[in-house]
């Protein structure tokens, strides 16, 4: 009988220590989960910068060029009728692509999802999911 008592104890005992190791375990994965989540966050956010860089780049570039000869081209065909009509017709022209791109960047930056916002929700949810347990487990 006192064998039984002590071979329950030893099982008891390793199955304790079991349960911790597997709860180790689990808690290991999560992290590690999360920490994969919040890189892929990261990358997104540097992929989408670079992005908005690039294309800004671009668009002043190709902005500064067209409008550099769009007024060189009003300048040589009205220079003798119409002065103040060649340089006017650029300037609004330029005024109105500035709008323009100003309105692009802004339509972008409002389309972009919140940083880290697939980790937040997933804590959201481990925390909502250890909540529910530990409230289960109270009662």
């Amino acid at each position: 009988m006192d064998f039984d008592t002590r071979g329950s104890r030893s099982a008891h005992r390793g199955g304790l220590f079991d349960s911790l190791k597997t709860l180790a375990s689990t808690l290991v994965a999560i992290g590690r989960t999360r920490l994969e989540l919040l890189s892929i966050d990261i990358e997104e956010e540097r992929v989408w910068l670079t992005s908005m860089l690039v294309w800004t780049l671009t668009a002043l570039f190709c902005a500064g060029l067209s409008i550099l000869l769009v007024i060189l081209f009003f300048i040589v065909i009205w220079w003798d009728t119409h002065r103040l009509l060649a340089v006017a017709i650029p300037a609004l022209l330029l005024m109105l692509c500035a709008v323009l791109a100003v309105n692009v960047v802004r339509g972008k930056m409002r389309a972009k999802p919140r940083l880290f916002a697939a980790s937040l929700a997933e804590f959201s949810k481990d925390h909502a999911h250890l909540d529910s347990t530990h409230e289960r487990q109270a009662d």
